[in-house]
């Protein structure tokens, strides 16, 4: 699944354009064979440990191997980036411009999101996180709309500041492993026995402080939550379709992955007294994410804000720190990559016809494009969180696991439910609905199949996930299950359990 991607794009290199377009398209299909078999083989009821490992020798003299594996927390994410990354390419499928190179980038993208995920060597895994940014810059630099390189650039230096940071969090747990064992190892399982200092050093600040804050900057910048949001509507509303598909259903939720995989397990104590603190920006960022959408005139941007509205749950289910909250933020990460990556299709497919993105050019098209007014109302529907489709199983669970810690939490998000089904109606009233106001509006033509063999898996899934959902979570909860558990182990029997955590942490907190 890293290697495929790769050798499908060297393979792109000497053809020529409209070659590389089928070629890049069989790639990802055998993409989304592989996460069949994956599917088959993974054993549920041991998703606790790493299955499938592989590790290779590469810097041997200082315990760095090539080494990936899979376990109940990337599994799920595995499944979702093999999925999306044909659609992205189908997306883009009418792009004319260095479209051999178009194509390699989706291709080098899908090995590094991969490799990300599966990524067991710390810094394998760096090394796979970085290469994410350069095709995605490409993506946007070179693809985008009008101010695509100022989206770039902001894009780059917030991205590339928290990497920073996470580079010197790594580095100080490498080192605190040779100092306290006596030899180099860099799998990240075998580092999170490192034992950091809980003496306050900066500004009463521990060591464990600056560690667990120097990978989290970094996870949430890729979130984004608030206040780290400001380069994703830019981002969003540069980059080409596919760009926007896979930035918003796969890379953003390396943020959310990043927390869960680093910064808790590494820096529990620090984790702890930060959840007050995680909590209350997740409450600004899911109603000022929604409230600002609400605001919105443009069909990408309001998309875009209600990202931060809805990817904030998922932060503040992992606040909540028990399983019902966990479950339903893994389950919303999943949720929120399909929902909100048929969105931007839909945006997409809008834009090709009318090459326009504001509310204002449009009205009464559901009589035109009656296919296309269904899919965006169906859609539309599951991220407003309507009972029986995907939306509402993960932002319901989060709710509940919030309540069982903080009712007055539980309160506050779900005032961000009833903001995003606002503004998602009134899109819907002026995009669709009304007397046709612009001549152009009447000559538009419906999906086309291209069209429909990208939105059916999607809505599909939106389906399945909201109807039964146990299918899907029956693979990776014995994962969740023991999660808090074990990685709160290290912390003395009384402050083990999440609930007295929480008792301790949020006294005379906001």
């Amino acid at each position: 699944m890293v290697a495929m991607p790769l050798l499908g794009a060297l393979i792109c290199v000497p053809l020529t354009s409209r070659l590389a377009r089928p070629v890049a398209l069989a790639v990802s299909v055998i993409g989304i064979f592989f996460a069949g078999m994956l599917w088959c083989q993974f054993n549920s009821n041991d998703a606790s440990s790493l299955q499938m490992g592989i590790s290779l020798p590469w810097l041997t003299q200082y315990g760095i191997h090539w080494s990936l594996g899979i376990d109940g927390l990337s599994f799920p994410l595995i499944l979702l980036t093999k999925l999306m990354i044909p659609i992205a390419i189908l997306s883009g499928w009418n792009e004319e411009r260095h479209s051999r190179a178009f194509m390699i980038c989706y291709l080098v993208l899908d090995s590094a999101m991969t490799g990300t995920f599966l990524a067991t060597d710390i810094f394998l895994f760096y090394v796979f996180w970085e290469m994410m940014l350069i095709p995605m810059l490409l993506l946007i630099g070179v693809w985008g709309s009008q101010e695509r390189i100022y989206a770039c650039l902001k894009f780059f230096l917030y991205t590339f500041a928290g990497s920073i940071l996470m580079l010197a969090a790594i580095l100080f747990i490498f080192h605190q492993y040779h100092a306290q064992f006596g030899q180099y190892s860099a799998d990240i399982a075998t580092l999170k026995q490192v034992v950091l200092p809980s003496s306050s050093i900066l500004w009463s600040m521990s060591v464990e402080d600056l560690v667990f804050w120097g990978f989290t900057l970094a996870f949430l910048i890729k979130v984004p939550l608030f206040p780290f949001h400001t380069w994703l509507p830019d981002a969003h509303v540069q980059a080409p379709t596919g760009g926007s598909v896979l930035l918003a259903a796969v890379l953003l939720k390396m943020g959310t992955y990043g927390l869960l995989r680093f910064s808790i397990p590494f820096a529990p104590t620090a984790f702890m007294d930060s959840v007050p603190l995680l909590a209350t920006l997740s409450l600004v960022g899911i109603i000022y994410g929604a409230w600002v959408a609400f605001q919105q005139t443009d069909f990408k941007k309001l998309i875009a804000y209600s990202s931060v509205s809805h990817l904030a749950f998922v932060v503040l289910g992992i606040s909540a720190m028990n399983v019902e909250g966990l479950t339903g933020s893994v389950l919303q990460m999943i949720n929120h990559g399909i929902i909100t990556g048929a969105l931007f299709l839909l945006v997409g497919m809008l834009y090709e016809r009318r090459h326009t993105r504001a509310f204002s050019d449009f009205g009464g098209i559901a009589g035109v494009l009656p296919w296309y007014s269904f899919f965006l109302v169906f859609v539309a529907c599951a991220s407003m969180g309507v009972p029986g489709l995907s939306g509402f199983v993960g932002e319901f669970m989060i709710l509940v696991g919030t309540f069982q810690t903080r009712p007055a939490w539980a309160f506050i998000a779900s005032l961000g439910v009833i903001f995003g089904a606002a503004y998602t109606l009134i899109m819907l009233k002026q995009v669709l609905f009304g007397p046709i106001t612009k001549s152009e509006n009447r000559k538009l033509i419906d999906l086309n199949f291209r069209e429909w063999c990208a939105l059916v898996p999607l809505v599909a899934l939106m389906i399945g996930l909201g109807v039964y959902p146990r299918v899907f979570l029956k693979r990776f909860d014995q994962y969740l299950n023991s999660y808090w558990s074990t990685t709160l182990r290290q912390l003395p029997p009384k402050l083990s359990e999440p609930s007295d955590v929480i008792q301790r942490t949020g006294k005379g907190s906001t």
